[in-house]
């Protein structure tokens, strides 16, 4: 077994820790080359154009400093949203920097749940901190994670990346215990949906919206990270911000510098957590399950095997060509998500984000490899 990991399950030849620490670095950007058709970055389409004005109507204000106004600006819609208080939320210059923050708990034994995004990994081994792979055994059910008792750091994705799974709110939480920081990732939680009657919260138009997030969960050392770069198309702008245990809170940001996120950064992140933001994430998680549901089936139809109950905006599917065929369809100009660098998954696996059913389609005819 790869030292510092650990198997949920005896999965015996049916799973091999490939990626190596040097592999987390690796993430689906790289593998995009100008005028690609994009199947490999879980991004929603163009920065939609009232955020593109109000980002140009600050302009003007990038020659004086973020000002106290624009931060508290932030964390007010923030607060409102979540139904939070102000000192239980920091803004982040995007989610992935809440990982490198975390670092500075100083945590004994970090458990990283696996498959799942590698930063967390990456920046807690870069900063010497000890981590144990929780590696999931297929279809990847956080009930099955046994987490080392000393672990007083735990590091959860929901839904995850890559495997699009939506782990219960119920078991997530359950993670939590006395002495334990435990980190949820949410990047992709705002483009989730349960059918009414399936999940508790506010119905709307017969769907809950983010049914499993535990972001209005008041738990000690619980503390969610969310993300305004995937669903509102910002990735070049790093905007993001972290909820929960007002102590881990105030710990997490202590060491930050003076003028931490940018007046862009907070009017962004303000614009996403308002009501219009709300609107603009409601129609995303709606077209998200409408084309993921409408993907999976000409993917199954193609004959291509689509992993577990895919959730989020992306799913992960399984081919024993995987390593050729990201070549072949790089050459038919369309890029994928290798996943033989996650931590847990092998070289026959492949991320694919959702996309309409004309760039599906694409996708399928190029897909054949002989």
């Amino acid at each position: 077994m790869t030292p510092g990991v650990t198997r949920s399950d005896d999965l015996g030849d049916r799973w091999v820790d490939h990626a190596g620490v040097e592999d987390l670095r690796h993430h689906g950007d790289v593998d995009v080359r100008p005028g690609m058709l994009d199947f490999a970055v879980n991004v929603r389409g163009r920065t939609p154009s009232w955020i593109r004005d109000i980002l140009r109507d600050r302009i003007d204000d990038l020659s004086v400093y973020p000002t106290p106004d624009d931060e508290q600006a932030a964390v007010d819609a923030i607060a409102v949203a979540h139904g939070r208080d102000a000192d239980e939320i920091a803004v982040l210059a995007g989610a992935a920097e809440g990982f490198a923050l975390a670092a500075a708990l100083r945590p004994r034994l970090a458990a990283v749940i696996a498959p799942s995004f590698t930063e967390p990994e990456r920046v807690l081994r870069a900063s010497g901190v000890p981590v144990t792979r929780v590696v999931l055994p297929p279809p990847w059910h956080l009930e099955d994670a046994v987490v080392p008792d000393d672990a007083d750091l735990v590091v959860i994705g929901n839904p995850t990346n890559p495997t699009s799974v939506l782990h219960a709110a119920d078991v997530v939480a359950g993670m939590c215990r006395p002495g334990r920081v435990v980190v949820v990732d949410e990047a992709f939680a705002d483009v989730t949906l349960a059918e009414t009657g399936s999940a508790a919260g506010r119905s709307v138009d017969g769907f809950v919206d983010e049914p499993e997030s535990v972001a209005d969960r008041r738990l000690p050392g619980l503390v969610v990270l969310r993300s305004i770069t995937k669903t509102f198309a910002v990735p070049g702008l790093r905007a993001g911000y972290v909820i929960g245990d007002r102590d881990v809170v105030s710990r997490l940001v202590s060491g930050r510098p003076h003028w931490p996120v940018g007046t862009l950064q907070l009017a962004v992140v303000t614009a996403a957590l308002s009501e219009r933001g709300h609107a603009h994430a409601r129609e995303q998680a709606r077209a998200v399950r409408v084309e993921r549901e409408a993907m999976v089936d000409a993917l199954r139809g193609s004959g291509i095997e689509v992993c577990g109950d895919p959730s989020a905006s992306f799913v992960l599917v399984r081919d024993a060509s995987a390593q050729r065929r990201r070549d072949h369809l790089a050459a038919a100009g369309i890029a994928v998500r290798r996943g033989d660098t996650f931590p847990g998954l092998g070289p026959g696996h492949l991320r694919l984000a959702v996309r309409p059913p004309d760039d599906v389609a694409t996708l399928l005819r190029a897909w054949p490899l002989s």
